[in-house]
């Protein structure tokens, strides 16, 4: 019976040990696959950045994927401890031929004087990475550009035993001539003035000609007694032809 007693007790104990070293590795795989599946990275910066329209100061920032099973390219930006959600930003999926077994960050190409613009981010392993849209406005860098100048105290050479001055004689100041400056002509290019207009000759116009009206100087009746006369010469005339 001790025989079969010891067995079993040696079997409980590689059990025990074998659970209690299989319970280490799975608490120790844990943060691993939490890490695979939200893929956190910390990312520390020593200059400005802009992810999309949010402006990063220099420190360290963690980048998360949000937990969701629908949308992995959901990032999240938190303070270095992750006590503090700076951000949540839609990406889009990114693809890479050549893949890296660490982080890797791209950046956007952004004019001078302004801050940088970050691109997109790999996770190390992974072909698809987020890419982060170009920002809408970009932050200009403020540059202090006040130069410190620091000068250092001249030698101060040993002073000589000085001479005595000779006293200054006076001097004859000649009074300058008064500055004449010739006249100046302004010669002006103004035209002559044009001749002017010689007036037009109207010729007259014909006054119109009015028909030639005699005055009257006799009176009608004498020509009524003629035509009276002729008449009756005519009318005797007629009968003679009449009776013959």
């Amino acid at each position: 019976m001790k025989p079969q007693t010891n067995v079993i007790r040696k079997s409980r104990g590689t059990l025990v040990a074998l659970s209690g070293m299989t319970l280490a590795l799975g608490l120790a795989a844990v943060p691993t696959q939490a890490d695979e599946w939200n893929k956190r990275t910390v990312l520390t910066i020593s200059q400005p950045m802009q992810v999309k329209d949010t402006y990063l100061e220099p420190g360290q920032y963690v980048f998360k994927l949000l937990d969701s099973q629908s949308d992995r390219h959901i990032v999240q930006i938190y303070n270095g401890d992750q006590t503090h959600l700076i951000t949540t930003i839609l990406a889009i999926p990114d693809y890479r031929v050549k893949v890296t077994g660490k982080s890797s960050f791209r950046m956007w190409e952004t004019p001078a004087g302004y801050v940088t613009a970050l691109r997109s981010w790999y996770y190390p392993g992974d072909n698809f990475g987020q890419e982060f849209p170009y920002p809408k406005s970009l932050k200009q860098i403020a540059f202090n550009q006040t130069a410190q100048v620091t000068t250092a105290p001249a030698p101060v050479a040993e002073a000589a035993p000085a001479e005595p001055a000779p006293a200054p004689q006076p001097q004859a100041f000649a009074p300058e001539p008064p500055s004449q400056q010739a006249p100046v002509e302004i010669a002006q290019n103004t035209p002559p003035p044009a001749p002017a207009p010689e007036p037009a000759v109207q010729t007259p116009e014909p006054a119109p000609s009015q028909p030639t009206v005699l005055p009257k100087t006799a009176s009608s009746y004498p020509l009524v007694g003629l035509m009276g006369l002729l008449l009756l010469a005519l009318g005797g005339f007629l009968r003679y032809a009449q009776s013959a």
